[in-house]
């Protein structure tokens, strides 16, 4: 299996070299970096070519790295079922790029690039339907970021007096946000049943 797939990242490197930024294979699986300007052709030609087939889009995900110029990956995992591989393409990608979007030649990348853009805030070019899918219309902010505070920005409550659905500032109180990490067991004063068996097998060591 590694060789067919040090093959196949050959293959695609030489007839595509000004699309690939690189490749390996680890763990059974070959990766690709993918420039962001030539994603598309890169896709079509997965697909096209002889050698490769891929012709099923498996997901697209995506990676924050906040530390990095270029913050997020892009990843896109495909399967070829007439040769059995499967190739994952990773595409570096700054927090102000546009990705294009693969809709035109994989229609099932739809609600994955609309999930990219819900939940990490990138754009896709040539969307045709690109809005939030996950959370509502009017939510703040990107979830799966990695500075989206776990406690989001805006709590949902129904309200009985307006009879529908508010939308608040959190406001939690202090005392929840201290933690001591203490185990819920250290420092009790009560006796859990039982217990008194252990302190008396202590004694009887004790005595011996």
């Amino acid at each position: 299996m590694t060789d067919a797939l040090n093959e196949l990242g050959s293959h695609i490197e030489a007839r595509r070299p000004d699309c690939v930024l690189g490749w390996q294979v680890s763990h059974r699986e070959l990766t690709i970096d993918v420039t962001l300007s030539n994603l598309r052709g890169l896709v079509e030609f997965l697909k096209t070519d002889a050698t490769c087939r891929f012709t099923t889009l498996i997901d697209i995900t995506a990676v924050d790295y906040p530390q990095r110029p270029k913050r997020f990956d892009v990843v896109y995992h495909f399967l070829s079922m007439w040769q059995n591989h499967r190739i994952r393409l990773r595409v570096p990608v700054r927090e102000d790029d546009t990705v294009p979007s693969i809709t035109a030649v994989h229609p099932s990348a739809n609600w994955f690039e609309r999930e990219i853009f819900d939940m990490f805030g990138l754009l896709f070019s040539g969307h045709p339907d690109l809005r939030r899918i996950l959370t509502d219309y009017g939510f703040r902010g990107h979830p799966l970021r990695k500075d989206f505070p776990t406690t989001g920005y805006t709590e949902v409550r129904y309200d009985e007096e307006q009879k529908r659905v508010v939308y608040e500032p959190v406001s939690l109180v202090q005392e929840y946000r201290q933690f001591d990490f203490m185990s819920p067991w250290e420092g009790a004063e009560y006796v859990l049943p039982g217990d008194e068996k252990t302190d008396a097998a202590a004694n009887e060591k004790a005595k011996g």
